[in-house]
């Protein structure tokens, strides 16, 4: 039974590498020939600034369709093996579609992990490089390193946007300062032209308050301001969710969102990140079943249509969950885990009929 997994496994692995690769350089390469110009003339017009941007996109591109290989890479094994008429053997020696998915898990965390770290450590490093180029879909992301980057933070219930700071964030202009009550709710904006920090505290000159209440606003040369500011946006910093690590996300959360986005948006996105470790098992949970009503062989089209459609249909409702979680309308840990649950929960009930075939 062990050699039985083993090979199994190197099928599905062998079969991922090739599909993830095949389709991550094809992709890839039609974006390097569409955006050519833009990518020669941030990179000096030298060549190796193509392999710089493919290379910068991959793990993006990987993310992308990770769980799309994985899901093809399955169903094309156990479609090979219907089809060599394998399967009927390795059914009659006694294994069980739950016996194949035990063998399986191993290689689905694998994957599920490799979805992760691409997810949690590659993206995050390669994202600000790829908006401060500004190429392609980029280009609306575009960040400046250095003098005029757009910064927010927070101190307690209040929020602060600068327009620009230095590369320390010691020295900000264009300064906006949201002062809120414990229920969120504005209760003063302070407009400074200039703010630095001196002796831990931020001076801020050629102030303007406005209040709540029907009040004249009141001006003023300089104002001390001693809240300890906690940064949001520095240097390559965005703010954007899919962009971040998982210990960035919860900088993010405990910190309210800076005013960026609002904290569920963070939230969500914290529980997705988590529930890419299982997504190749989903994946094995779903896909092996199938192939138990196939101990006969034949009907191979059939089980790869229905493989295919699963998956499909997992995907577009794990995007709609994700973005309903965005929204609010659901909370953050139902938006990401509900799809797993329900497609979970549609696997198992087909493999408790399948292991009751006799």
């Amino acid at each position: 039974m062990k050699q039985i997994g083993m090979m199994i496994s190197r099928m599905v692995f062998t079969r991922f590498v090739v599909i993830l690769l095949g389709i991550s350089i094809f992709v890839i390469t039609l974006e390097v020939i569409a955006y050519v110009d833009d990518i020669l003339e941030v990179h000096n017009r030298e060549l190796i600034g193509l392999g710089k941007y493919a290379l910068m996109r991959l793990p993006a591109t990987v993310s992308t369709f990770i769980g799309m290989s994985t899901l093809l890479a399955l169903l094309l094994t156990l479609s090979e093996l219907s089809y060599r008429g394998e399967l009927v053997p390795i059914w009659a020696s006694g294994m069980s579609p739950f016996g194949l998915i035990v063998m399986l898990t191993p290689l689905a965390i694998l994957l599920g992990a490799l979805n992760f770290v691409i997810n949690d450590v590659a993206i995050p490093k390669t994202e600000p490089i790829l908006q401060s180029w500004g190429i392609g879909e980029y280009g609306s992301k575009k960040l400046k390193v250095g003098e005029k980057d757009p910064i927010w933070m927070r101190s307690g219930t209040d929020i602060l946007r600068a327009v620009s700071s230095n590369p320390k964030s010691t020295k900000l202009e264009g300064v906006t300062i949201f002062r809120r009550d414990p229920k969120g709710h504005l209760t003063e904006q302070i407009m400074a032209e200039k703010a630095e920090l001196m002796n831990g505290r931020w001076e801020l000159n050629n102030v303007i308050i406005y209040y709540r209440q029907n009040l004249a606003p009141s001006r003023l040369n300089k104002l001390i301001y001693s809240g300890a500011l906690k940064p949001a946006a520095a240097g390559a910093r965005s703010g954007d969710p899919e962009a971040m690590s998982l210990s960035g996300l919860n900088y993010f959360i405990e910190n309210a969102g800076f005013g960026i986005r609002p904290a569920h948006v963070y939230q969500t996105w914290w529980h997705k990140r988590v529930s890419l470790i299982v997504s190749a098992l989903l994946m094995v949970v779903v896909c092996v079943p199938l192939a138990s009503g196939f101990r006969r062989g034949g009907g191979i089209g059939k089980m790869f249509a229905i493989g295919v459609l699963l998956g499909f249909v997992f995907f577009v409702f794990d995007g709609v969950s994700l973005t309903l979680g965005e929204l609010g309308v659901l909370v953050p840990w139902m938006a990401a885990w509900l799809p797993v649950a329900i497609f979970l929960g549609i696997g198992s009930y087909t493999l408790l009929k399948a292991e009751t075939v006799t």
